[in-house]
This record gives structure tokens, C-alpha cells and sequence, in this order.
């Protein structure tokens, strides 16, 4: 006669793991997030009624509320501008540069460098913060 008790089976899942997962997938998409912005500058577009999205290839051109001219997010002088377009595009006439001016300076640093993209004769798009609201 065997006169042993049986062993309950009890069934019991482990999540001892869950947290490291959670947290490997929280830290993911925080870097994730912060690298989809493309343009780092911060600026304070000038406001328009109607735009229009680019969507072929372009290269930006950045000139902050301190005067500071940006190819991309690499800085540059005013005077080497002309020259950083210029090794960026090589000849492409198809890249459409997007020029990002703060509101808050003056007429001629647009002027200016609309005048080095006459003389390299390449597409420029000025680019603006949609208006919120009505009129």
C-alpha cells in the first residue's frame, strides 16, 4: 500500500524579467523620440496662410535669432556658406534647399543668402510655421 501524498502541481510564471524588458524598451523609444526631429535649431519660423511639404531630397540652411548660419546642423561662417553648398550639392540640380530664418532678424540675412543660391543656381523654398486659426 502506498500511503505517499501527491505533490500539488501549481503552475507560477516568472516576471522577475518583465521589469528589464520595460525598461529596455522605455529607454528604446526615448532615444528613438528625440532623434525623429531632424532639425535641432531651435527657431521661431514666420508665420504663412498656405504652404506647401517638400518632399524631394533637400539640405537645410539654418540662420538662428543670433545670426549663426547652420548647413544642416553644422555651424558655419557667412563667408563659407557659398563653399559649404556648394561641396554639398556638386552639381545636383534636383536637391531643394530649404532655408530656416527666425523671425526675429532682419530682411538682408535672407536676401544674403538668397543671393549665393541665385549664384550657384540651385531651388530654394523658404520655410514657414503654419498659422494657427482663422483670419
Amino acid at each position: 500500500m502506498n500511503l505517499t501524498r501527491r505533490r500539488k502541481l501549481s503552475s507560477h510564471v516568472e516576471t522577475s524579467s518583465m521589469n528589464d524588458i520595460m525598461f529596455f524598451l522605455m529607454l528604446f523609444f526615448l532615444i528613438v523620440s528625440t532623434m525623429v526631429n531632424p532639425n535641432v535649431i531651435k527657431l521661431m519660423l514666420p508665420n504663412a496662410r498656405s504652404g506647401k511639404a517638400v518632399m524631394k531630397q533637400t539640405i537645410n540652411v539654418s540662420v538662428d535669432a543670433q545670426g549663426r548660419y547652420f548647413l544642416d546642423r553644422q555651424e558655419l561662417s557667412a563667408a563659407t556658406l557659398e563653399q559649404g553648398l556648394q561641396q554639398r550639392l556638386a552639381g545636383d540640380t534636383q536637391t531643394t534647399v530649404v532655408l530656416r530664418v527666425d523671425n526675429s532678424l532682419n530682411v538682408q540675412k535672407l536676401v544674403d543668402i538668397l543671393e549665393i543660391g541665385n549664384r550657384l543656381k540651385i531651388k530654394m523654398v523658404m520655410a514657414t510655421q503654419a498659422q494657427q486659426g482663422g483670419s
